[in-house]
Order: C-alpha cells, then sequence, then structure tokens
C-alpha cells in the first residue's frame, strides 16, 4: 500500500491524480489533500477518500469547511502555507503528488524532498526556480522525483534502459496553443476567451495562457534541463499540432525513442504513481489509423518570444529562472484581469529579466528573495503598461 499526499487536489492534476488512485482501492491509500479555495469539490474528495489531514487557503474557509463537513468522519483542518506543509512533510506519506499552480508549490516540495518524500511532480515552476539545489537535495536524500507532466513522463520513458552516455538530444512536442495559426498582428488583439480556448487540454487558467504563450514549453525546458541532467543546446522543441507524440529522446547511433498516447494526463500520473510497475489508466488505447497524419513544425521564436526567454534565462543561470518565472505569473494574472494585452506577457517577463542581474543562490530563501524582487520589479512595469 502506498501512503499519498496530493498538494492541489481539485486542480486539474489533483482530481486526475484521485481518478487514477479510485481504481485501485488495493495499492493507494490518500492521507493528505491540500486545497485552495473550491470547498465544493474538496467536500467530495474527503467523503470519497477520508484523508487524515486537510490543507485549504485561509483560516476562514477552515472555518467553513469545519462547519460543512457532515457529524462522523472529520479529518485535521489546517489552512495556509503552514499547513500545506504539514501536508506535505506527513510522516506516513510515502509519495506527494506535487500540483500546486506557479511558485507556491516551491517551499512544501522541498519540506517533502526534505523529509524523504518521494515526488510526483506536475509542480514544473520547483525545478525552474531552484532546479540545482532541488535535484542536490534529491540526490541527498535518495528521492525518486518522477515527472508528472506528459512531456517529461514521455522523457522519462524513452530514457528507460539506455545509458546516459548515448543520449544526443531531448525533443519536447508543443501543441502549439490556440494561436498557432494566428499572425502577429491579430496576436495583439487577441481576447481571453480564445487564449484560454486551448485546442487538445483541459488546464487550469494559468497553464492554458502559459501553454497560448508558448512560456509553458519554455519552463519546461528549464525543468528538463535539471530533471534529466541535459545541457539547454540539447533540449529541442517542435510544435506537434496532434499531441500525440509527447516527447523524443534522439541517441548518438541515430535512433529516436518516443512516447506516444492520447493527450490525457491520467497516463503519466500513473506511470508516475506505480513506478517501475505499469497500471491501468483508463486512457482508451492508441488507434494510429484513426490518428492519421502527424506533423511537426519549427516554432516561431518571434512570433512567440517567451520560448526564447525561456532559453535565455538558462544562459543566464542563477536567479534568472525564478525571475523569469516570477515576472511571467503576474503578468498572465494582470491579462487574466483584462490589464494588459496577451503580447504585453513577454514584453513584461524580458524588461524584467533585463533590469536583473543574476545572482548566485546557494539556498533556497536565495530564490524566494529574487522572486519578490521580480514580482515587484514586474508589477511596477505593469502599471506604467496601464
Amino acid at each position: 500500500m502506498k501512503h499519498l499526499s496530493i498538494l492541489g487536489s481539485t486542480g486539474s492534476i489533483g482530481v486526475n491524480t484521485l481518478d487514477v488512485v479510485s481504481h485501485f482501492p488495493d495499492r493507494f491509500n490518500v492521507i493528505g489533500l491540500a486545497a485552495g479555495t473550491n470547498l465544493k469539490v474538496l467536500k467530495e474528495q474527503i467523503k470519497s477518500f477520508k484523508p487524515k489531514i486537510v490543507s485549504v487557503l485561509t483560516d476562514s474557509l477552515a472555518l467553513e469547511l469545519k462547519k460543512s463537513l457532515p457529524s462522523g468522519y472529520r479529518p485535521e483542518i489546517v489552512y495556509g502555507s503552514e499547513g500545506i506543509t504539514l501536508v506535505a512533510g506527513l510522516k506516513k506519506t510515502d509519495m506527494v503528488v506535487s500540483a500546486l499552480v506557479g511558485s507556491a508549490g516551491l517551499l512544501p516540495t522541498f519540506t517533502a524532498i526534505k523529509k524523504g518524500k518521494h515526488i510526483a511532480l506536475a509542480n514544473k515552476e520547483t525545478l525552474v526556480m531552484a532546479g540545482k539545489i532541488m535535484m542536490k537535495e534529491a540526490r541527498t536524500h535518495k528521492v525518486k522525483i518522477l515527472p508528472v507532466d506528459s512531456e517529461h513522463s514521455a522523457i522519462f520513458q524513452s530514457l528507460q534502459g539506455h545509458k546516459k552516455k548515448y543520449l544526443k538530444n531531448i525533443i519536447l512536442t508543443a501543441s502549439g496553443g490556440p494561436f498557432l495559426r494566428y499572425s502577429y498582428k491579430k496576436l495583439k488583439s487577441a481576447t481571453l476567451k480564445e487564449a484560454l480556448n486551448h485546442p487538445k487540454w483541459k488546464m487550469g487558467k494559468k497553464v492554458t495562457i502559459d501553454s497560448a504563450s508558448l512560456m509553458n514549453k519554455g519552463l519546461e525546458v528549464i525543468e528538463a534541463r535539471w530533471l534529466f541532467d541535459v545541457k539547454s543546446e540539447n533540449i529541442k522543441v517542435l510544435i506537434h499540432p496532434q499531441s500525440v507524440v509527447h516527447a523524443m529522446v534522439e541517441y548518438a547511433d541515430g535512433s529516436v525513442i518516443a512516447q506516444l498516447s492520447h493527450p490525457d494526463m491520467r497516463g503519466p500520473i500513473s506511470y508516475a504513481l506505480s513506478y517501475p510497475e505499469r497500471i491501468p489508466s483508463g486512457l482508451s488505447f492508441l488507434n494510429l489509423l484513426e490518428v492519421g497524419n502527424l506533423s511537426f513544425i519549427t516554432p516561431d521564436f518571434k512570433k512567440f518570444p517567451a520560448l526564447g526567454l525561456a532559453y535565455r534565462a538558462l544562459r543566464d543561470g542563477e536567479t534568472m529562472p525564478a525571475v523569469l518565472n516570477a515576472a511571467n505569473e503576474l503578468a498572465v494574472s494582470a491579462f487574466l484581469s483584462k490589464k494588459i494585452l496577451f503580447t504585453d506577457i513577454p514584453k513584461i517577463s524580458e524588461k524584467t529579466m533585463d533590469i536583473h542581474k543574476p545572482q548566485k543562490a546557494s539556498c533556497i530563501e536565495d530564490f524566494l528573495i529574487a522572486d519578490r524582487w521580480a514580482r515587484r520589479k514586474a508589477e511596477q512595469i505593469i502599471s506604467h503598461l496601464n
């Protein structure tokens, strides 16, 4: 029996994780849930999985949850960053599913690693902000970090049984999002509704906007650099509108090994939870005759500058990826609030990066300082745009 704590249980990854888990009550036991504000979904999860401890965003939400739960089974209810950290570090937890959105996932994931918990990682910002330290701590505490992002899961699967010295390139694929066929001129007038209309995946709003700008793919490049210990020049990106080939690994002999499946997060989730075994994920089997053609396109770095900014952040190193991540989070939030144009998102990130001088980072706090600095600068840039 594997005991799980799920951070971000009411988001799309958390909901899909619990769907997978629900089919294997003899293999998985959910003992901790951390959510934000969606009490309706959280109450159903508590009813179904009976966790020992549950965390919500604020003390008022914790009080509301306590009052609304029926008599009978009542978990311990905590809140805020301390609450999430408690859920992440539960003594009996074997694996933590890190599915919080954005930089909020950094500290609880770091806590889980230091306490020796294996990580099913969906929160890419953890490695974007502090990949070097995270991977060092994972090695120190003999923690497995198993990727849940479909692309990184695909890479992980394609690397199995092969020696690292034979690896030449990693190739990440991207759907291209809703704006693949847009001209740059048309992008300037892109609406929030259009940006949220992803052609292949159902995700949270922030990740969906990142996918539309290709920033999500840029963050995945940074994540892949640390997760697989590969130099940035050996990480390539191709646009693949069908979203069937999730990633490829090119080897020294010219062979390319790819992982294919329907675009459904239950696949990589089930692999991370059950590794090194495989369990039924709920996905239908892939019929390539029905899929038809598989096409690949070189990404347009001029139309989607966010992707180039990620490679730049990797080259600059140290605190620059954390600055990029923070500035992008602020810019996406501003776009979601309809304060800026879609094309302003990468501009804000770039201007913030231009101001920043990368600082040597030796601990998590150094990255958090850079994160806070970048948020202040990005906020100032946004206010000037307005």
